[in-house]
């Protein structure tokens, strides 16, 4: 339902006129939240390359973190904003997730987890053909921030096709405890295109491509 409501206020956000358009304000943002939420973090930036802003925003609330991004878009008659994807966020963050354009890539950092944590890293590209957001790349890690047990790694590069995993291998005591690499494998994984909306979980898909064969 929240969904549905930030894009009710989107279509209201439209304006028809020619000047280069602002950001989606913080205001009509709030307009399709709910009591509790608020905007955890947002960049804005030129996504869809037709050089109006874009913006990805986290809402969270205790329960829940949910990250949108708005593509502006632009008609002969019409300039506004309309809903590029949704991604789903653990709820048990620690901190605000890290967003930020690169050269049309939006790349989203995420903590999340208690004494074992998992650290993500989601990096997203519009599709050429519709206003949709694209998963080009997803790094996974589980560990432990205490160094109390090994922990996985992934990264994989969806454009490509290439995957690499690891195991990190404590080493050290005490104050010199860290982690190593240890057993990295690489292989392919041809994938059709995953839009946001359809994102794999992180951890899942790390622990699936550590089993992999």
């Amino acid at each position: 339902m929240r969904s549905l409501a930030i894009a009710a206020a989107l279509l209201l956000s439209g304006a028809a006129h020619a000047a280069p358009q602002p950001p989606i304000s913080d205001d009509v943002i709030l307009e399709g939240v709910q009591l509790g939420e608020e905007i955890e973090s947002r960049v804005d930036g030129d996504l869809n390359g037709d050089g109006d802003p874009d913006t990805a925003f986290v809402i969270a609330s205790p329960d829940s973190r949910d990250l949108y991004v708005v593509l502006s878009y632009r008609t002969e008659v019409d300039i506004g904003h309309q809903p590029g994807g949704q991604l789903k966020l653990p709820a048990d963050g620690l901190g605000p997730a890290g967003l930020t354009i690169k050269k049309g890539v939006l790349v989203i950092e995420d903590l999340s987890g208690g004494t074992t944590a998992l650290s993500a890293t989601y990096r997203y590209r519009a599709d050429k053909a519709e206003p949709r957001m694209r998963l080009i790349g997803l790094d996974a890690t589980v560990y432990s921030r205490t160094y109390a047990h090994e922990g996985n790694a992934m990264s994989w590069n969806l454009v490509t096709g290439d995957v690499e995993t690891k195991v990190l291998r404590l080493t050290g005591e005490g104050e010199d405890a860290g982690y190593e690499d240890a057993f990295v494998r690489r292989f392919k994984r041809p994938n059709k295109p995953i839009y946001m909306n359809d994102t794999p979980d992180a951890e899942e898909q790390l622990i699936a491509f550590t089993k992999a064969k």
